[in-house]
């Protein structure tokens, strides 16, 4: 029987540490403040943002939220996103995605400042990843690298196949891992559907990380007996959150993730970090 990858234990004691520095910065009489943009009603969006703002209200950091229409413009959208920008009381924010249909996401997450950027999705932090520069590195690839060193999985020289090419997870895990950073450092493959040795590819895999979005793809037959597997692809049945990695996978790796409180824990700590690196910056 697999070990689970404890993300909520892990984010918990993230937090402790975060919540001292946001103290520490206080009693200095400075603060932490973030900043999130929603556009429309999507259910799952709202709870993302609600919770990435009780994160902030329980760990003593400012949160300053817009909330569009879902039939808001193009023009309205980046008018937002310039008022967090000049915002002095939002340290780094984010425009939570997707976008309803009609609007370019590109052009409106190119609007953001990258020096304040909290999901280091902005091209010049993902430049700077290409690069080995520091910047804020995108939420759930840091938070999938903190995950597996925090339960002592080998990366490090290891075969890792992330399955999906996502600009938000599967591109920019492969340039984490792929880095001379700790807890990376591996051999990285990418696959994705119109791969058609797909199976024979992940069965090759010390690491599996998949980040595709498609319930139960990832099944027992294609895992490599005492391989790691992390679930970070996600997908709604009604009200029930679907994980990519199916249920008989735990009887057959060594390590692997729980269909809650694995990988989104992480992702939630790791933009936290980010907010308050962006506020220790500041003089």
């Amino acid at each position: 029987m697999a070990e689970l990858l404890d993300g909520a234990r892990v984010a918990a004691r993230m937090k402790m540490e975060l919540a001292d520095r946001v103290a520490r910065l206080r009693a200095q009489g400075r603060y932490v403040g973030l900043g999130t943009i929603l556009v429309g009603d999507d259910g799952p969006s709202a709870t993302y943002v609600a919770l990435k703002h009780s994160d902030c209200h329980e760990m003593g950091i400012e949160s300053i939220g817009v909330h569009l229409p879902a039939d808001a413009s193009q023009d309205e959208i980046i008018a937002a996103v310039e008022e967090m920008n000049d915002n002095p009381l939002v340290h780094a924010f984010l425009v939570q995605l997707p976008l309803p249909d009609g609007v370019d996401t590109e052009q409106v997450l190119q609007r953001i400042r990258p020096d304040k950027d909290v999901d280091g999705l902005h091209p010049v932090n993902l430049g700077k990843l290409v690069l080995g520069a520091p910047g804020p590195l995108p939420c759930t690839p840091a938070g999938i690298v903190e995950l597996l060193a925090a339960h002592r999985v080998e990366v490090e020289g290891q075969h890792v196949v992330i399955i999906g090419r996502g600009i938000t997870v599967g591109r920019p895990l492969a340039l984490l891992l792929a880095s001379k950073r700790p807890g990376c450092n591996a051999a990285v493959t990418v696959v994705h559907s119109g791969v058609e040795s797909f199976a024979e590819i992940v069965r090759s895999a010390d690491v599996i990380i998949s980040a595709a979005g498609v319930p139960g793809l990832v099944t027992a037959d294609i895992v490599k007996p005492g391989a790691a597997v992390v679930g970070a692809g996600t997908s709604w049945s009604g009200k029930k959150l679907l994980s990519d990695i199916d249920l008989e996978v735990e009887n057959v790796a060594s390590w692997v993730t729980p269909r809650i409180g694995g990988v989104g824990p992480m992702t939630r700590a790791m933009l936290i970090a980010n907010v308050v690196r962006a506020a220790e910056k500041i003089n």
